[in-house]
């Protein structure tokens, strides 16, 4: 960061900090003792696309990490594309291993990183799900190095349970390191594994 930087304001952004996934699992029984939502075994990775062949490389890569990580002929890994042309990778596991799930989005957010699509990353998700049939999501901000639950209404159309929200980050204030700025708290509607 140079004088003009300084003297204009300007912040240097926080590198991203994948290793922030590996807080999830632990993340995940507080969750489970304190509010009663379990893990889905569900969870996903968003970018946004980028056409050539280098990119589809790069998804076959994935596949292929994925089913190798496994011994067990392969994770069901699927890639869905988003109303706003973002590409959802949904990645599922039996639901009482979080950690394996963990694992695998944070090789996909490396895999994508390492080859030079990082600033594609948008975010990472993990789905839970409590005994009402409640939905919420742990939300990573890649981009920022930090969490943020989202807790769409069921049945409702594009409304969000907001107390939900922040009942779920005070009770994971000590586990994960969650997103301040409520602002960024963006919507992920129809996310996969929702």
């Amino acid at each position: 960061m140079g004088l003009l930087d300084t003297i204009l304001g300007r912040s240097k952004p926080v590198p991203p900090d994948l290793d922030q996934l590996f807080a999830v699992p632990s993340a995940a029984v507080t969750l489970q003792a304190g509010a009663d939502f379990a893990p889905t075994g569900l969870g996903a990775v968003c970018f946004a696309t980028v056409e050539g062949g280098a990119f589809a490389q790069l998804q076959r890569d994935v596949r292929d990490l994925l089913d190798a990580d496994t011994g067990r002929g392969g994770v069901p890994v699927e890639f869905s594309e988003d109303t706003y042309g973002y590409t959802w990778l949904l990645v599922r596991h039996p639901a009482d291993d979080p950690a394996a799930l963990v694992n695998d989005l944070h090789a996909v957010n490396t895999l994508l990183q390492d080859a030079g699509f990082g600033p594609q990353l948008l975010c990472s998700l993990i789905a839970f799900r409590d005994a009402q049939h409640r939905s919420l999501a742990l939300v990573y901000l890649y981009k920022r190095g930090t969490f943020y639950p989202f807790a769409p209404l069921p049945g409702a159309r594009e409304r969000r349970d907001n107390a939900l929200e922040l009942q779920v980050r005070a009770l994971l204030a000590d586990d994960l390191r969650t997103e301040t700025d409520l602002a960024r708290w963006f919507p992920v509607w129809g996310a996969p594994g929702l």
